[in-house]
């Protein structure tokens, strides 16, 4: 098991990581287990109401009754440990399985989000996220994990109270990575997707960082298992490293990568930013939050967004400037739930800020 004391010296080596509340996951415990830490950074009854205001506003109906054969044989559809960790949060918080099994596939659908990595003139990677929510609940249960293996921090990552997956993570001197939803026509019957999905076995898309935080040997192999690993539905896998190059939005289907693009800092492609739509398309009228940063689609904007990249430019990129990008207005929206920064090189500088009440309208 994991002592305390041990606890306390690793957890001052990683800085402002731990400026939110702090879940430590012992990966050595039963999966029924791992989750009860839980309950000392978070209220039970804040949980049970902010899963029932969740699921009230965004599951259909409908979905309940499509979850029955997914719980009543939960280990059948859901690969371990994962069924157990739901398991065991479901009597943690003492709802019913089915509900903890549907909010935990709600949040593989809705994250609307920018995430950008960025090479510095020295060969320093940086990535950086907004994760954007269209439920202001989420603020409330937003948490960092550190899971432990053997006594020894494996990886961390930010999630919410009740979630098994990571969307935002790092593998400290290996890789991060951080996750969007990709728009599609087929996203229309999503939840009959991932149902269909779980039948065959494909990963959902959160899960799939949390293995490859897990278990991927460096960077390379974190691109290699996120880009073929069968998954439930479309998503962009956004890969920084600790090398200069090492950089990469993996644009997944089903199936495989459609498309794969990496930094060309050599040829002036010393970022790369992705919201939820293909970076090689017009991005529709709607979803401009992607043209602040590399499209002429709206004059204002890009103004804004030029004259705050040229006055950083790649000579002076940090974590401080990239999170004044993300901070831009309509970057950073009334849905952004929070911005992480980090840097594998450095994991003490990873860091999470809640956006408690939105984003500012203006950078001071």
């Amino acid at each position: 098991m994991v002592q305390s004391a041990e606890l306390l010296v690793l957890l001052r080596l990683f800085g402002s990581l731990w400026a939110q509340p702090t879940v430590v996951v012992n990966l050595n415990l039963r999966p029924e287990e791992r989750w009860k830490p839980l309950q000392e950074a978070f209220e039970i009854d804040l949980m049970r109401k902010a899963a029932g205001a969740l699921i009230d506003s965004q599951i259909p109906k409908w979905v309940h009754h499509a979850a029955v054969p997914i719980v009543m044989s939960l280990e059948k559809y859901v690969p371990q440990p994962y069924a157990g960790e739901i398991r065991g949060i479901a009597s943690l918080m003492k709802i019913k399985l089915a509900d903890v099994v549907i909010l935990n596939f709600a949040y593989e659908f809705t994250a609307y989000c920018t995430s950008i990595v960025a090479q510095d003139k020295k060969g320093n990677i940086y990535h950086g996220r907004n994760f954007d929510y269209p439920h202001p609940v989420l603020r409330n249960l937003t948490m960092n994990v550190a899971f432990f293996k053997n006594g020894k921090l494996a990886y961390f990552g930010t999630s919410f109270a009740g979630y098994i997956g990571i969307w935002t993570g790092m593998s400290p001197y290996k890789f991060t990575v951080s996750g969007n939803q990709r728009e599609t026509k087929l996203r229309s019957n999503w939840w009959k997707n991932v149902m269909s999905a779980v039948f065959f076995h494909n990963f959902p898309v959160s899960w799939l960082v949390r293995v490859t935080l897990e278990e991927a040997k460096d960077f390379e192999d974190a691109v290699v298992r996120l880009s073929t690993t069968p998954i439930i539905t479309g998503v962009y896998y956004i890969v920084g490293g600790v090398r200069a190059g090492e950089g990469f939005v993996i644009t997944r289907e089903r199936k495989g990568p459609a498309d794969i693009w990496p930094l060309e800092p050599l040829n002036g492609g010393w970022y790369r930013v992705q919201t939820n739509f293909d970076h090689w398309l017009p991005p529709p009228a709607k979803e401009n939050r992607r043209s602040v940063i590399s499209h002429d689609d709206d004059a204002s904007v890009m103004d804004m967004a030029k004259k705050k990249l040229n006055a950083v430019g790649q000579n002076h990129m940090s974590k401080d400037k990239l999170y004044q990008v993300l901070s831009l207005p309509l970057v950073c929206n009334g849905n952004t739930i929070y911005t992480t920064l980090m840097s594998a090189t450095n994991p003490r500088e990873y860091a999470t800020i809640v956006r408690p009440k939105g984003c500012p309208k203006k950078i001071n």
